[in-house]
């Protein structure tokens, strides 16, 4: 495993980040403790939660981990505020939403800090005073070791930023946004999802680059269609959400350079996949869902390819050499 140092988190800092969509406080509990034991195992310590994840019930479950392994100090733990709640139609991003979603969290994991807490969607309308100046509160406090944002936009962060500046406080580290080989042509979830990946989003990349900002990116594999199961004539593997997302002509034609590189280096799509998430100019960090220990080691045999500049830009379709 490849690790970084992120600054202020004095913990090393994985190159995966487990993610916990299927870590579920239930009958199953056993299981989700399992595919946790073995991303620690591997060598990931980052974990990646939220308030909704798990059918709403991720963060507990995460709790009676920490609680059984005595592992919690171990771990860089994420987790995030103010998602909007069902039917998607209301926006959730306020100085009393992000109180109720922070303490909920401390006290369904059983921890009395969180290394790095999100803001999991942004809401325009609202001044970023309001946000950093609360989160600014439980940092003083040594309850947030560091905040970000999922889901918002550059000029966003920038504005946020300056304002953290202008008052001699932290802004936001890091950014989780999507990104993946796969082109995203229409948001997968309502209300405001932020992708850098395709062509209309390489300035937003560069801005990354030149910032030094670490991006934590979400569905890498595209909810499966860059996994190399899906192809013109079936990508029945993906849900209705990933389908209006991804399917379409320019994404087929990844696939296919893809599968060119993947015969020519003895290693799958997926490995391609990851590979050119992880080889790009920009500091980034693929949080991964994978469902076992085999689907782990895929990823994370990825680190080792190491793919071209070149062979990058054959991949996204701004070359045709490489």
């Amino acid at each position: 495993m490849e690790y970084s140092k992120i600054s202020p988190i004095e913990k090393k800092f994985s190159r995966f980040i487990v993610g916990t969509g299927n870590v579920v406080d239930d009958d199953t509990i056993n299981e989700s403790f399992d595919r946790l034991d073995a991303a620690l195992d591997r060598g990931i310590n980052v974990i990646d939660t939220a308030m909704g994840y798990g059918r709403g019930t991720s963060e507990t479950a995460l709790g009676k981990y920490f609680e059984s392994r005595k592992n919690r100090d171990d771990l860089v733990v994420i987790s995030k505020c103010c998602h909007p709640a069902p039917p998607f139609t209301c926006h959730r991003v306020n100085e009393a939403a992000i109180r109720e979603d922070f303490e909920n969290a401390l006290r369904k994991m059983k921890t009395d800090y969180i290394d790095i807490y999100l803001l999991h969607r942004d809401d325009p309308t609202i001044p970023v005073s309001e946000i950093i100046d609360t989160l600014y509160e439980y940092y003083k406090k040594g309850q947030m070791l560091a905040y970000g944002v999922s889901n918002w936009t550059i000029p966003r962060i920038e504005e946020a930023n300056a304002y953290a500046a202008s008052k001699g406080i932290p802004g936001f580290i890091v950014s989780s946004p999507n990104y993946s080989l796969m082109q995203q042509y229409a948001e997968p979830w309502p209300m405001n999802c932020v992708t850098i990946a395709g062509p209309e989003n390489k300035e937003n990349r560069k801005w990354y680059v030149e910032h030094k900002m670490p991006v934590l990116a979400y569905s890498s594999m595209a909810m499966g269609m860059a996994s190399g199961r899906v192809t013109r004539e079936d990508h029945s593997i993906l849900s209705p959400n990933g389908a209006k997302a991804y399917l379409g002509e320019e994404n087929f034609k990844r696939l296919d350079r893809a599968q060119e590189l993947a015969k020519e280096k003895g290693c799958s799509v997926a490995q391609i996949s990851m590979a050119f998430v992880l080889d790009g100019e920009m500091d980034v960090y693929p949080i991964i869902g994978a469902a076992n220990g085999a689907e782990m080691d895929s990823s994370i045999a990825a680190l080792d390819l190491k793919l071209t500049p070149q062979e990058i830009a054959y991949l996204d379709l701004e070359s045709d050499e490489r």
